[in-house]
């Protein structure tokens, strides 16, 4: 094993050749050249067509079969144009990534040649087997029928020769079995919801959209290496491995000059990227070793998450080709920064305004705050949700430490912001405003855009941070579906919304002028919802304790926090948006303690494996090795000169002993607790079981194995050592 990860790290150190654009191209020349997009349909498409997919992004109206046929040969003809010769429907079920079945355009016809065709009704619907994805019981083996259908609000794209056509994923039933269903849901929730409020300040708003930048980070590591780790390979993640003598602590890898090996990498990607329309803007090195970060501009939500599960899709492609493996689990290696994907969130409407960005005017300002205040309370309100919405096994080691936010929901607003907030708090009463109070909370209101421009400060402790004129929810994790966190947060917020409009119209039609309604109602808003705002460590003790005394949602266990889902608040939310059902929420939540039990279960296996195969018998090998040494040194020295040469060996023999012994131990023991917690049938007590009695052990073994790692000869040791791993040569 010692040989091969030294042939390993030899192998990682060879190069491949790259594909980028030429010197004289722009990325203007070849952005999108593989999506099918306006300028296509308008080229291929017939008026009627095109504007009867318009009207389905806009509006939300059926295309019928007629005008699918259209749109389906012009989209064939387009694709074909570049040797496109399959279709697939891409579709996000409730794994960790994304699917598809490819077939072809080919028909036969009555004489037996072969035709290329691609009806509307392909276009818009395939049968793939619902009864083989994660359903929570909806599908049975008996029972695989499922839908995927054409999401016309995502363009189709071409991928190598396979026109992909990206769809929500349905059972025969119509439970969503996906995670693009409810999300689109929550969606059109909020859009309804938020015209109506914005009906009080602007009538031309009848449209208001959700918006999305995500910043992914990643770890790269050389393949070689990489497939010299068993644990990397099957979990995504070290078990074990001693930290690095130098890791961060020097904080010379943050914002510093890009490894040339990597660079090329991400200058292959964005190449791929930009010609499938994805906006990539920023790319850095990130604070760990070997982590970087890609960015794009933003987008529409639920482009935005197809762009990202697209990307992801793209790093694992062209990383190979560079004889480097993209790692995206949230903590790939302890003791350093972990990975996450930062969701900066907004909401606009189809005029053009940022609802969560000051504007110029107090009556602008008063939409500002109303947007912003109502996001509070929806936070505030579904703060357990909106947690268990980003909780995952991966993400519990990420957060609440090397700069991830804890694992407790709280909004950060800034000095300014909050100052201003509590002002209006004691200021607008239930009674009637007299003018002099008006004015100050006009002149107040006034000075927002002043007051963001250089005063909203950053708390990386945050996980739901203000940044001038956006949200950025940065505890949702790197490997995650953004979907998850978007369907929770926008429709938490939609139901918020309608709330506010109630209650503002019940003002109103009692006489108060709407915009002492929408005050009075700000006020009561900014006060219950007050414990959310948090300015300070989030990584402090004493934060945990203050949190738990405002009420905010402090569970730490994984499978516990999934439990939000199924609060009758949480039904009551879904319910009312159209986003869930109880039989999807129930399906759901089985399918989360499933993922969630598996994922430990093959971490505690493969622990077992690699200690009990491959480290142990390395390390009692070299222990042997130490014995006969000492054996040769006594015969060879008098008792006094014997006993000061072999002090040190003895000693290592003995705590080699105690370690093998403590290990043997707390491996048989884990593999108990795994038994005991399989013979549980119902799958939460199972969860929890994992949890609390297996994962532990996890640990708790590595601290033992470790310890050993800085004991044995390093040519003996099986496995790359950190050192190896976390920095490109």
């Amino acid at each position: 094993m010692a040989t091969l990860r030294f042939k390993a790290i030899e192998e990682s150190m060879k190069h491949k050749p790259v594909s980028v654009p030429s010197p004289s191209e722009k990325i203007s020349d070849f952005f999108g050249i593989y999506v099918f997009d306006k300028s296509k349909m308008l080229k291929y498409l017939s008026s009627d067509a095109y504007e009867a997919v318009m009207d389905a992004i806009v509006q939300g109206t059926r295309i019928d079969r007629k005008m699918a046929d259209q749109v389906a040969s012009g989209m064939k003809t387009w694709a074909m144009s570049h040797g496109v010769t399959h279709y697939t429907h891409w579709f996000q079920p409730l794994t960790e990534g994304t699917a598809e079945k490819h077939d072809t355009f080919v028909e036969i016809a009555a004489d037996g040649s072969a035709i290329e065709q691609f009806s509307g009704k392909l276009l818009a619907q395939q049968e793939p087997d619902a009864s083989s994805f994660p359903s929570g019981g909806i599908r049975n083996t008996f029972e695989a029928r499922g839908y995927t259908a054409w999401d016309p609000t995502s363009p189709a794209f071409i991928m190598e020769n396979t026109l992909i056509i990206p769809t929500i994923f349905i059972s025969y039933t119509g439970e969503a079995l996906d995670y693009k269903t409810p999300m689109l849901k929550a969606l059109h929730a909020l859009d309804k919801a938020a015209v109506e409020v914005c009906q009080y300040f602007d009538k031309d708003v009848t449209k208001v959209i959700s918006n999305l930048g995500w910043e992914q980070e990643y770890f790269l590591v050389d393949e070689a290496v990489y497939n010299a780790r068993p644990d990397l390979i099957l979990t995504g993640r070290t078990l074990m491995g001693h930290a690095s003598a130098k890791n961060q602590q020097l904080e010379d890898q943050y914002f510093g000059q890009i490894p040339n090996r990597v660079l090329n990498f991400m200058k292959e990607l964005e190449f791929e990227a930009y010609k499938l329309g994805i906006p990539v803007k920023t790319r850095h090195n990130e604070v760990a070793p070997n982590q970087y970060e890609l960015a794009p501009i933003y987008e529409e939500t639920n482009l935005a998450i197809d762009h990202n599960l697209l990307i992801m899709q793209l790093m694992r492609t062209v990383s190979r080709k560079h004889n480097f493996i993209v790692l995206l689990h949230e903590k790939p290696f302890s003791g350093i920064n972990g990975s996450g994907k930062h969701n900066n969130w907004s909401v606009a409407t189809n005029t053009g305004v940022n609802l969560l960005s000051p504007g110029k005017t107090p009556k602008s300002n008063l939409q500002f705050l109303t947007f912003l205040i109502n996001t509070l309370a929806a936070l505030y309100k579904h703060n357990a949700l909106i947690k268990a919405s980003i909780a995952s096994a991966g993400n519990q080691h990420r957060l609440g430490a090397n700069e991830a936010p804890p694992a407790i929901i709280s909004a950060f607003l800034g000095q300014q912001l909050n100052k201003m907030l509590d002002e209006i708090e004691t200021r607008v009463t239930d009674e009637k405003m007299t003018p002099d109070e008006k004015t100050v909370i006009k002149l107040d209101i006034g000075k927002i855009p002043e007051i963001l421009l250089d005063n909203t400060d950053r708390n990386r402790t945050s996980p739901f941070a203000f940044t001038g004129n956006k949200f950025e929810f940065r505890a949702v994790g790197s490997s995650a579906n953004c979907a998850s966190a978007m369907t929770a947060l926008n429709a938490a917020l939609a139901e918020q919304l309608v709330e506010f409009k109630k209650q503002v119209d019940e003002l109103i039609e009692k006489g108060v002028k709407k915009d002492e309604a929408i005050l009075q109602l700000l006020r009561k808003l900014i006060k219950a919802s007050k414990a959310i705002r948090f300015e300070g460590n989030g990584y402090s003790e004493e934060w945990k304790a203050e949190a738990a005394k405002r009420g905010l949602d402090c569970e730490a266990s994984v499978p516990k926090m999934y439990h939000a889902y199924l609060t009758e608040q949480s039904r009551e939310l879904f319910r009312k948006t159209n986003v869930f059902t109880d039989v999807e929420m129930e399906a759901r939540s089985e399918v989360r303690m499933e993922l969630f039990i598996k994922k430990i279960q093959i971490e505690a296996r493969v622990l077992s494996d690699l200690t009990v195969n491959h480290i142990l018998p390395t390390v009692v090998e070299y222990q042997s090795r130490l014995i006969e040494n000492v054996n040769g040194l006594k015969s060879l020295y008098s008792a006094e000169d014997f006993k000061a040469l072999s002090g040190r060996r003895l000693a290592q023999i003995k705590d080699i002993s105690l370690a093998v012994e403590t290990v043997e131990k707390l491996v048989s023991e884990m593999v108990e607790a795994r038994k005991a917690a399989n013979r549980i049938d119902d799958v939460d007590e199972r969860a929890i079981a994992y949890s609390d009695k297996v994962f532990p052990f996890l640990e708790e073994i590595r601290y033992h194995v470790d310890k050993l790692e800085l004991i044995v000869d390093n040519e003996r040791w099986p496995l790359p050592k950190y050192r190896e791993l976390l920095f490109i040569r």
